[in-house]
């Protein structure tokens, strides 16, 4: 399967993503911002909706032929990394 060209915002499920490229296009990923929201244990979370969308981000971005995780940091941060 042929990749398809990565697009500079995708809109999932009401959220936009939007492409980063760093390190000289080593370091290329998708992110999105939500609230920032806690677990039991206090520890930061995604936003479920958003971790929602980026879940089905990473499908789509799969079934186009890219390798790729979808990951999140904090702040409300999600990610999906193409590797």
């Amino acid at each position: 399967m042929s990749k398809k060209e990565l697009e500079s915002n995708r809109r999932v499920n009401d959220w936009d993503f939007e492409l980063i490229s760093q390190s000289n296009g080593k370091d290329v990923f998708y992110q999105c911002r939500g609230e920032v929201m806690y677990d039991d244990y206090h520890d930061q979370m995604p936003e479920p909706s958003l971790w929602k969308a980026a879940i089905k981000l990473e499908g789509i971005l799969f079934k186009e032929g890219y390798k790729v995780e979808a990951t999140h940091s904090e702040k409300g941060w999600v990610e999906v990394v193409i590797n």
